[in-house]
């Protein structure tokens, strides 16, 4: 009896703290906002940033990449140390820093300034990202619970990617470039306290030291890599000491983590997580797509504002419809995946945003608002179907004992697809643009080679010239970007119906098991009519308990079963148990 009194008030325990989940969501929504709109905000003040600070073409690169190479790269160190020391404390530390880094960032007068306070953005959402999706993992641990919200957190994450064009665009207009990062600071003052305040601090099951060089190896060997696809999408030659050497050195790096982890009785990732095909073929699905959108969105900004010649303002317009729709697909993502599943929803969800890719082909030098509205509704809505479903699939797979991990890991992938998009669509953009520049009638080649390095500079190199031979180059220059732009979306769309495939890989159905950590037996059927109550077995508390029940239960029932991960209220400070 008394055991049962036991359970019963653990049981209510659970359910008291997780009375506030949805409270928990919204905090973490916004803090997903703060992230989401750090990562498309720039994305229309290039132009403008560029014409202020005078960077190099490696330059701008850098500025582009250094938050996602460097938020990439320390996902795992950052994720793995919330699950030893705090998820909220992790999470807290990285608000602070990511308001810090935003007013160095507004304030920098040097590409090089700029480049360190994206890289100081990278360290606050590699501390912001992770500890979002464990402490979402932790507080919904009923499977469908769990999809509504994360329908509702990468809608949240559409929200920002809406915003953050046209927020951008309305400051680059009225204000100037740096006004875009200050935005972060007031959210930032309003997110620090209500997450110290409303936030659970929870950490993962491990009891045992945290292995500091392997977060330092993972940490350099991420770094290496995305470093090396970097510089050879900025049209570095492949095999030269620059771009093979990160290459080489972080594909070691990462190899020997992987063998250190195998040895060590307390690892910092659970590497048993990949022998699971579902969790394996979701971070590859996460990559893809996030290699086709980011890369995607950066050329369509060019597009939109170089050759079409749209203000800021109205590029953030234009891509409205892209996150409006990926928006919708966020909400409604928990209700269809019950519906028709993972593998069908991811795989149906890669072939749509092919086919939406497919069609931006028919853009040309024109402006044609029809198609690009319906193509960016398909893309917007396909890719965040996808996206939806394999976090979804991904975290489900994991134990909460291991949230931390398994989220820096959906996070690396996210980050890292981001900086391979720019990286490799990047490289196939400027290989596609490039030639169509040599040659130009009355152009010196010391001015075509110039030209070669973006469209934006092109334009400039036309101005200088003036004349025949100016117009004759700028036409040039708009036709060749346009041809490139071609070349990419038909990678892309190749890209994305291989993903496709990848997909077949994942289960048919949303299969909702039980959480093995805490679980309940019903030693016999009941009776007709009577209602079927779960009781404890007789053996020691601390032992797990299997949960045996008389008959299947339906497909996705809810059940919100006790775990053993410690998670206390907000400002508590008592340790984990």
């Amino acid at each position: 009896m008394s055991r049962t009194n036991t359970a019963q008030g653990r049981s209510r325990a659970t359910a008291g703290r997780s009375a506030n989940r949805w409270v928990v969501l919204v905090v973490l929504c916004v803090s997903l906002l703060l992230v989401a709109l750090d990562a498309t905000i720039l994305h229309v003040a290039v132009p403008s940033l560029t014409e202020d600070l005078r960077p190099s073409s490696t330059a701008l690169l850098w500025i582009v990449d250094a938050y996602p190479l460097i938020c990439a790269s320390l996902l795992i160190l950052f994720g793995t140390l919330g699950d030893r020391v705090g998820r909220r404390r992790v999470l807290l530390l990285g608000y602070a820093l990511f308001g810090i880094a935003s007013a160095v960032a507004a304030l920098a007068t040097e590409p090089w300034v700029l480049i360190a306070a994206r890289a100081l953005l990278g360290v606050g959402g590699a501390m912001i990202m992770p500890a979002t999706l464990s402490i979402l993992r932790t507080v919904f641990p009923d499977r469908r619970e769990r999809a509504t919200a994360i329908g509702i957190w990468t809608a949240v994450a559409a929200i920002g990617a809406a915003t953050g064009p046209v927020l951008g665009g309305f400051l680059v207009e009225n204000y100037w470039w740096g006004s875009v990062f200050l935005i972060n600071i007031p959210l930032m003052a309003l997110i620090l306290p209500l997450g110290r305040r409303l936030l659970p601090e929870s950490r993962g099951g491990s009891d045992g030291p945290w292995d500091v060089l392997g977060a330092l190896m993972a940490a350099a060997g991420v770094l290496g890599c995305v470093l090396g696809v970097k510089r050879a999408g900025a049209g570095e030659p492949f095999l030269t000491l620059p771009t093979a050497g990160p290459l080489l050195a972080g594909a070691v790096l990462l190899v020997l983590f992987v063998r250190r982890q195998k040895r060590r009785p307390h690892p910092l990732i659970d590497l048993r997580l990949f022998s699971r095909v579902a969790f394996t073929t979701s971070v590859g699905c996460i990559v893809i797509g996030m290699l086709a959108l980011v890369g995607l969105e950066l050329i369509a900004v060019q597009y939109l504002q170089l050759v079409i010649g749209l203000s800021p303002l109205e590029t953030g317009l234009r891509l409205l419809p892209l996150t409006f729709a990926a928006m919708a697909a966020g909400a409604t993502g928990s209700y269809t995946l019950r519906r028709i599943g993972p593998r069908r929803m991811v795989g149906w969800g890669f072939v749509l945003t092919a086919a939406a890719v497919l069609l931006l082909t028919l853009m040309g030098q024109d402006d044609r608002p029809l198609l690009l509205t319906v193509g960016f509704v398909l893309l917007g809505f396909g890719l965040q179907t996808t996206l939806f479903s394999a976090y979804e699939s991904m975290l489900s797979e994991a134990p909460q004992e291991s949230a931390g991990g398994a989220a820096a890991i959906g996070e690396t992938s996210y980050q890292l697809g981001a900086g391979m998009g720019i990286a490799l669509l990047g490289s196939v953009m400027n290989a596609a643009y490039a030639p169509g520049l040599s040659g130009v009638p009355g152009v010196p080649a010391e001015a075509s080679k110039a030209a070669a390095n973006s469209l934006g500079e092109a334009y400039k190199v036309a101005d200088q010239l003036g004349g025949a031979a100016g117009d004759a180059l700028h036409q040039a220059a708009r036709h060749s970007f346009v041809n490139g732009l071609h070349v990419t979306l038909c990678v892309s769309a190749g890209l994305l119906l291989l993903g496709a495939l990848m997909a077949r890989r994942l289960p048919r159905v949303m299969d909702c098991p039980v959480d093995q950590e805490e679980t309940f037996d019903v030693p016999k059927a009941p009776e007709p009519g009577e209602p079927r109550v779960p009781r404890v077995l007789d053996r020691p508390v601390g032992q797990e308990e299997a949960f045996d029940v008389l008959e299947a239960p339906e497909p996705c029932e809810s059940r919100v079963p006790a775990t053993r991960e410690a998670i206390e209220p907000a400002g508590s400070g008592s340790p984990a148990h």
